[in-house]
């Protein structure tokens, strides 16, 4: 216990001037913590990372199982099931065949498969916090595709942990998975608002509550020699719960997760073992022939596959795209099957090294990728490289072909749903413009006209019919959105949100009629304004010029 405490002394250590860096800077926190994990990885033995790995990766997965919302990914689950499904089976079988190519045995080359065709829970939804969070749908298919893939790895898990490929151990491990699986549904279900009602509303007894049943089930799985990860992953589907119902308590497990998400990138960079430095020269060569595969398979092919079988299932080129992006690294599922076998001696150190440098590799490229996510788009767009189509628009919209002068509301949150009343009250025509697939059976039973489409893309609004709108209400503060609408240059009112003031003066130079700042007096306002541009008590200029009024000075900045 002291060498583990003194292991987390030194990753911390090690960690914090590279924390402190990128947030001084605004750099991507994962290639930081990642090479101050190599450093700290000459101070920690081998044997005391891979244990730390351990329980660090069992852990995240039991916090990203209690973040699960099965209500928000189910309407796109068909979907991601089969671009999860599409992803092990292509992608698993390249990486296979690589490993066979290059002369891996064939126990082996099951393991590179795993590690190239499963994605990183941990790391993609951390990248994917923001699209989830605005129910976005690239963030739900990227999440639900997660799911299903950490699904499979769990048995996969079991497989190994069973130790040979021997039918009575690995039905025994595969029935303890379930029973564990079990528990979890009759916690969730009979035991969790119990705790609940217990704690009489202290956030630290539901905390401590809910880390004892965390203790409790990687203590069960320990005792039935079931790999921990698999209790904590059960762990956390046990404790799932609508977070606005416990909100303190979801506050303080997602400090509690930030605290091991740390871990887990300093661990994988010491684990890694730098060819040419540590090992020779024809080990190192066949060290990076591993990982230059891998991480081509991981970046560029996973991500393909992805988004073909999205465009197949008819979702538009930027979806499928962005949501092919959050897949390209490697899982830290597959460490820990890969961290399994090791121990068991089922892997040999050449290519475990090869799976943890090609990880770490993965995860940085991955942090890159999403931070330009959207410029790469538009780049492979422009030149005709990936192309969409409308299937999935065209299904779920309603949007009259006679509708002229209307309105389009993008959004049916809180503020978008005012809107539409206020427009229903007024008889005025609208059509609401939606791409949270939680909210599409309230906008079709609600709403008269709607589209359920990225407004990113042009195809969404020319189902919208924007050319022939009166006016464009956005009710997303996306900077992104609401950029893309500025330079799209409507003929409409343009009404956007912005996170701030001095945002909102850029919009307002840029173009935009009229810009509220999210506050409930600023969206109460803009009802009263769009009702009475509507009923031509207002002009758009008047309207831009009380908006500009209600700003504090700030100096204007050309958008």
């Amino acid at each position: 216990m002291a060498e583990m405490l003194t292991a987390v002394a030194i990753v911390f250590i090690v960690a914090g001037p590279f924390l402190l860096l990128a947030n001084r800077y605004d750099l991507p926190g994962a290639p930081l913590l990642i090479l101050a994990g190599v450093i700290a990885g000459v101070f920690i033995d081998e044997a005391l990372a891979l244990e730390l790995a351990q329980f660090g990766i069992a852990l995240l997965v039991f916090s990203f199982g209690v973040g699960i919302q099965l209500s928000t990914i189910e309407t796109v689950l068909a979907d991601s099931e089969l671009a999860a499904i599409a992803q092990i089976v292509v992608v698993g079988s390249l990486g296979v065949g690589f490993g066979l190519l290059v002369g891996v045995p064939a126990g082996e080359a099951i393991y590179i498969g795993v590690a190239a065709a499963l994605s990183s829970t941990i790391v993609a939804t951390a990248l994917l916090r923001t699209e989830i969070r605005s129910n976005l749908i690239q963030g739900r298919l990227g999440e639900s595709i997660h799911f299903v893939q950490d699904l499979f790895a769990v048995a996969f898990i079991l497989v190994v942990g069973a130790g040979v490929l021997e039918l009575d151990p690995i039905v025994l491990q595969i029935g303890y998975g379930v029973v564990f699986l079990g528990a979890a549904v009759l916690v969730n279900r009979y035991l969790f608002d119990l705790v609940g009602r217990l704690a009489s509303g202290s956030d630290e007894l539901m905390i401590v509550g809910v880390v004892s049943l965390l203790v409790l089930f990687i203590g069960a799985a320990a005792l039935v020699d079931v790999p921990i990860v698999v209790g904590a992953f059960a762990a956390g589907l046990a404790v799932r719960h609508d977070p606005a119902q416990y909100l303190g308590l979801f506050n303080g497990l997602d400090s509690i997760r930030d605290f091991f998400v740390a871990i887990f990138f300093v661990t994988v960079g010491a684990l890694i073992v730098l060819p040419f430095v540590a090992t020779g020269v024809a080990e190192s060569v066949e060290k990076l022939t591993l990982v230059a595969g891998l991480v081509l398979l991981t970046v560029l092919v996973k991500p393909v596959v992805t988004a073909a079988i999205l465009i197949h299932r008819g979702y538009e080129a930027r979806t499928a795209a962005l949501t092919g992006f959050s897949t390209d690294q490697i899982s830290e599922f597959s460490l820990i099957i890969a961290i399994e076998a090791l121990l068991l001696g089922l892997l040999t150190q050449t290519v475990f090294d090869a799976i943890i440098l090609a990880a770490a590799v993965t995860m940085i490229t991955s942090a890159l990728t999403h931070r330009y996510n959207e410029e790469i788009y538009r780049w492979l767009a422009d030149r005709g490289v990936i192309a969409g189509r409308h299937d999935k628009i065209d299904e779920l919209s309603h949007v009259p072909s006679d509708l002229t002068d209307h309105v389009v509301v993008l959004g049916y949150g809180r503020m978008g749903s005012r809107v539409v009343e206020t427009l229903e009250e007024l008889g005025h025509p609208y059509v609401v413009v939606e791409n949270d697939p939680a909210l599409r059976d309230d906008v079709r039973f609600e709403c008269e006209a709607y589209v359920f489409g990225d407004a990113m893309e042009p195809y969404t609004w020319e189902k919208a019919n924007a050319a022939e709108a009166r006016a464009i209400v956005s009710m997303t503060p996306s900077p992104v959105v609401s950029r893309r609408l500025l330079e799209t240059r409507f003929d409409a009112t343009l009404v956007l949100r912005a996170p701030d003031e001095r945002t909102a003066v850029e919009y307002l130079d840029a173009g935009a009629t009229y810009v509220a700042v999210p506050d409930l007096l600023a969206g109460e306002q803009l009802i009263t304004y769009v009702e009475a541009l509507l009923e031509g008590e207002m002009s758009p200029e008047d309207m831009r010029s009380a908006g500009l009024a209600e700003l504090p000075p700030v100096r204007s900045t050309r958008y």
